[in-house]
């Protein structure tokens, strides 16, 4: 017979990885908050720490009803929530850069939001990684970028340019669809959607 053992059990598991989770957003209005509780089966005729067999069990438990999620339609949508829920810090968004996510189903509604980075005045790490992570363990089909610009330019860089089309074929692996990538400052965005730079 076989035992199940949590992760966070350094006695039968030396390397501490905790759970995930994503912070709630009570301030934006819609909280959400995402649990996946990760377990390890383990053959009982091992006596050290080496796992003979491993098993993942994956929960999804979203606290926010499907009708309470903000519905996001245009970029007009996007900018409004990000600035009149102040998702961007607007004491600090002409001080520092700082990259978002919002993770969104196939109704277009909002499931969350994720702090991907911040950074400098002048630009702030991406990892692509981390945001097809936080799209998955949301159940995500759609997702938008967005990330502010200090300097009150809202043109996009070349580095901006590349992030959105490495983000783009990293969703076509996992039929997910970018729809928008958004450079905003307190008065004014710019949208890779609207002009045409992405396709749904």
């Amino acid at each position: 017979m076989g035992s199940i053992r949590h992760f966070h059990d350094k006695k039968y598991f030396p390397f501490y990885l905790s759970p995930v989770r994503h912070h709630r957003y009570h301030r934006y209005g819609f909280p959400v908050y995402f649990t996946v509780n990760l377990h390890l089966t383990m053959n009982s005729q091992i006596n050290n720490d080496i796992f003979s067999v491993c098993e993942v069990q994956i929960s999804y438990r979203p606290t926010v009803k499907p009708g309470e999620r903000p519905v996001l339609q245009c970029s007009e949508d996007i900018y409004r929530l990000l600035i009149n829920s102040h998702v961007f810090n607007l004491d600090a968004i002409e001080h520092r850069e700082f990259f978002k996510v919002l993770l969104i189903n196939t109704a277009n509604r909002l499931l969350g939001i994720m702090h991907l980075s911040e950074g400098s005045i002048d630009g702030t790490a991406v990892d692509i990684r981390h945001i097809m992570q936080g799209a998955i363990l949301a159940n995500a089909t759609r997702l938008v970028l967005c990330h502010n610009h200090p300097s009150g330019n809202c043109k996009p860089s070349i580095q901006d340019d590349a992030i959105t089309q490495q983000v783009k074929q990293a969703c076509i692996l996992f039929s997910i669809h970018i729809l928008d990538h958004l450079i905003i400052t307190p008065y004014n965005y710019y949208s890779y959607a609207d002009e045409g730079q992405i396709v749904c």
